[in-house]
């Protein structure tokens, strides 16, 4: 017998993330402007529905093998709790298999919607929320954006996952390209290497370092801070396109990096008119269409909005 009344349901809304933003490799994340949207409702009947509109409408799996809903059951099992009857209806914007945190967001998504329904029965506070979505993802770096917003530095203890929020300076913008063709982040991390040469340890050290001072004091240093030697070219044989417009855009003094396993492209801009010259860029040296999402860093993070039974009486 579940302990929510049937008839509550839920309203969540969460943001695209990008990782790794070039040096910061699974320790940095950014919340950007395109969301997901999940409503849950509590139902009568045992076992789940989903519907999917939008982004992944007949490919993402519509039974419990669905990310959203293993993620809420993963909560309700962390608490000891039946999984009641539920209908779920996902309105999905976020490019899938692009580097944007999709699957992030699905289970953001997902436990949210538990923390929302278990609300006035068990409080689920932030720390647990990115333990949990962490314990499911495998690390925090877009998890912690997605929940939070803002730019986010997380890292893990013996005791747990854990973040930083900070603000952007003002002046920093964003520029998307997302390619048609996907990519694998299974594939993506199985062409890192085991271990780098130390040099390089202390080069990427030094521009996370400087990357942090560049998104929140000196965008004028975005260039030179988004340097990187621990991953993108070990990955850039997966995804050439990728790797020479990068080039193309960085040669042209943009501040483009792989977002998180890409094959999606990230330019941190230093004012709005830099988007308009990375955007001419990607229109003139792409080999195939891409699409340039102009987007505001989104601040918020993920919300979720409970509507208790009472309330539909």
């Amino acid at each position: 017998m579940s302990v929510i009344p049937v008839g509550r349901s839920v309203h969540v809304t969460v943001p695209a993330t990008t990782a790794n933003l070039g040096p910061g490799f699974d320790t940095l994340g950014l919340a950007l402007a395109i969301y997901d949207e999940l409503e849950v409702t509590v139902r009568e009947q045992p076992g789940v529905f989903v519907e999917v509109r939008g982004v992944g409408e007949g490919t993402v799996p519509t039974d419990e093998s669905n990310l959203v809903v293993r993620a809420i059951a993963h909560t309700f099992a962390n608490y000891d709790l039946e999984l009641p009857g539920l209908d779920l209806v996902a309105h999905n914007t976020i490019p899938h298999g692009r580097g944007l945190g999709s699957s992030g967001a699905a289970i953001v998504s997902g436990i949210l919607a538990a923390k929302g329904l278990l609300e006035g029965i068990i409080e689920i506070d932030s720390q647990a929320l990115l333990t949990l979505a962490t314990e499911m993802e495998g690390h925090p770096d877009n998890v912690a954006p997605a929940l939070f917003g803002g730019l986010t530095i997380a890292w893990v203890t013996p005791e747990g996952p854990r973040v930083k929020k900070l603000s952007v300076h003002r002046g920093v913008s964003t520029l998307v390209a997302v390619p048609e063709h996907t990519m694998s982040t299974a594939l993506a991390r199985s062409l890192q290497p085991q271990s780098v040469p130390h040099e390089d340890a202390i080069f990427n050290v030094s521009r996370s370092a400087l990357l942090i001072a560049a998104l929140i004091q000196s965008p004028e240093l975005l260039l030179e801070a988004t340097e990187d030697k621990l991953h993108q070219s070990y990955r850039a044989s997966a995804m050439p396109e990728t790797d020479s417009l990068i080039r193309e855009l960085r040669e042209a003094g943009l501040a483009a990096v792989v977002s998180g396993a890409g094959p999606s492209i990230l330019v941190l801009c230093s004012d709005p008119a830099q988007r308009l010259v990375a955007a001419e860029v990607i229109e003139r040296k792409a080999a195939t269409p891409w699409q340039s999402l102009m987007l505001a860093v989104d601040f918020k993070g993920a919300t979720v909005v409970p509507h208790p039974v009472e309330a539909l009486a």
